[in-house]
């Protein structure tokens, strides 16, 4: 049993966040501050190399993936029937996200539960915006055109995965509309990058148990028991939004996808404990495929479509997270929301969530943008920093259920046969 990945990685957990605590200045204090502080970047160590191995190598895994889950499709009628039901989807669960973010928000009302020294130590000197800091206005044409990859040297170095995203799909539909002949070389090439890239993967998860330990140690040592203790109803409004997002899912799976909460839930326990631990939706893409494809018993072009994509487009469970983050801080902060900003406030976060890097700690940057076009000053996220990364690897993990679920949807909805293969042309 103890051969089995997610036990492996269950047992790094608990040893990592029990070693943690053990020598977290805010906790049992085993050792010197200044001595703890110190081990917890070579704790880390081997967690950063996992993550490095596969940030490396997410490119080439995401345009492969989908290059071949195009060119796999039996005709371009079914290829097309995928992408007008994905898109409205991702769209649709983003809004119903929102939604229950603002509504849990206001009902729970977190930021009236944090104490005055600590509001104090974080407002001296701050202003609060009379008005709203209008966002850099792009109109509609210019953002159709920014879609296109022109610099994808800048694209990659801006960590802009959704530009590769958008240049694999051309490429795959373009494989598609042309002979055979020229096309097959194309084909090959992806089909050689996607090898190289899952060898890597398939390295960098043999280091899994001890980078999920390493990561939690090292995250636990910083963070201890005083973040946690001092902002215990944030973290909870922000869990109460995960979990209920999580219940959603599994009314998608159980009356769209037919698969059971439990069944589902069981099926893609590795994909979770890894999104967890690494806080990382591309760290996990290669297991969750394999998951996808071997356990959810998924199509292969729909597994390498839409998980790539929704790895990239589809983060519900940071949108749910930035949502309630930012009213949280209008409530610390005592600014009221009228109707409008909650609307502006929804679809800024909808955009905002859409093309997100997936990897750890963007959900800061991505909140620090929101917070200006509703006026709160962006110095509250000092506030939020010490128990982000612990809700940042929650969020994780419901955006990768998010993705698994919509493959289930794609499934249900469309006419790809289980049969299909990736060594067809």
């Amino acid at each position: 049993m103890l051969n089995k990945l997610w036990i492996q990685v269950l047992i790094g957990m608990v040893l990592g966040v029990v070693v943690g605590l053990i020598l977290s200045p805010s906790a049992f204090a085993l050792v010197p501050e200044d001595i703890a502080l110190a081990i917890a970047p070579w704790v880390a160590l081997a967690g950063n190399i996992f993550l490095a191995l596969i940030k490396m190598v997410v490119i080439p895994l995401v345009m492969s993936s989908i290059i071949l889950g195009i060119t796999s499709a039996n005709n371009t009628e079914t290829l097309k029937s995928l992408g007008i039901i994905i898109a409205p989807y991702f769209v649709f669960t983003t809004i119903v996200a929102v939604s229950v973010g603002i509504f849990i928000a206001f009902a729970i009302q977190p930021g009236n539960f944090v104490s005055s020294d600590i509001i104090n130590s974080i407002s001296s000197g701050v202003t609060i915006a009379k008005e709203v800091v209008p966002l850099q206005t792009i109109s509609i044409p210019d953002m159709i055109v920014g879609l296109i990859p022109v610099n994808t040297a800048q694209s990659e170095l801006d960590g802009n995965i959704l530009a590769f995203v958008i240049l694999a799909i051309f490429v795959g539909v373009a494989l598609m509309n042309m002979d055979k002949e020229d096309a097959q070389p194309m084909k090959d090439l992806a089909r050689s990058f996607q090898a190289f890239s899952m060898k890597v993967v398939e390295w960098a998860m043999k280091l899994a148990p001890y980078a999920v330990f390493g990561l939690l140690c090292s995250i636990t040592i910083k963070i201890g028991f005083d973040a946690i203790s001092s902002m215990s109803m944030y973290i909870i409004t922000v869990l109460l939004g995960l979990f209920t997002l999580l219940c959603f899912y599994l009314c998608i799976a159980y009356f769209i996808g037919r698969v059971k909460p439990l069944d589902f839930l069981r099926d893609i326990r590795e994909v979770q404990l890894m999104a967890f631990s690494t806080s990382s939706s591309a760290a996990v893409m290669p297991l969750s495929m394999k998951t996808a494809e071997d356990k959810l018993h998924i199509p292969t072009p729909i597994s390498k479509f839409v998980i790539p994509l929704g790895a990239t487009i589809n983060m519900d469970g940071t949108a749910i997270y930035q949502v309630i983050a930012a009213i949280f801080l209008t409530q610390l902060f005592g600014i009221d929301l009228s109707l409008v900003e909650i609307v502006i406030l929804a679809l800024t976060t909808v955009g905002a969530s859409i093309g997100a890097p997936s990897t750890p700690g963007v959900g800061i940057v991505i909140l620090a943008t929101i917070l200006q076009g509703i006026g709160v000053p962006v110095e509250g996220i000092a506030l939020i920093l010490g128990v982000d990364r612990i809700l940042d690897m929650c969020r994780t993990t419901i955006n990768v259920t998010g993705d698994l679920t919509a493959t289930l949807v794609m499934k249900r909805f469309t006419s790809f046969s289980q049969t299909s293969s990736l060594s067809e042309s």
